[in-house]
């Protein structure tokens, strides 16, 4: 399985409202529920109206488009991650699943998935 480097530095957020978002961004993950609305971004396009922010995420794309029948890609990515105590924040779209990790730990994930058989771009 091939896993995609994003190379750009990322943030996640906790927001007032959705009125400030970027949408334009090229990474923009909007996650709503009933008492929070969370936001991972590029750095560069923080909203003004956000509360709290976790700075310094790199990304993982797991790369193609996974059918919903596929069963334990994710948690045998994130799996390989726990064994080598490397935190993750996930994110899923239709079409397939973002990984983020905090950068001082990012060339640690890189081997570790390596090491796992996970081909890496």
């Amino acid at each position: 399985m091939l896993i995609k480097q994003l190379h750009k530095n990322f943030s996640i957020c906790k927001l007032q409202s959705v009125s400030d978002i970027n949408y334009l961004g090229e990474f923009v993950f909007v996650g709503k529920t009933d008492d929070e609305i969370s936001l991972v971004c590029e750095t560069s396009q923080i909203p003004s109206n956000t509360i709290e922010r976790n700075d310094n995420w790199l990304g993982l794309k797991i790369d193609g488009q996974l059918d919903f029948s596929l069963i334990g890609i994710l948690s045998k990515i994130t799996s390989v991650l726990a064994e080598n105590k490397i935190g993750v924040f996930a994110v899923s779209t239709y079409n397939t699943d973002y990984i983020f990790v905090k950068a001082f730990n990012y060339q640690n994930a890189v081997n570790a998935l390596r090491n796992a058989d996970y081909e890496i771009d």
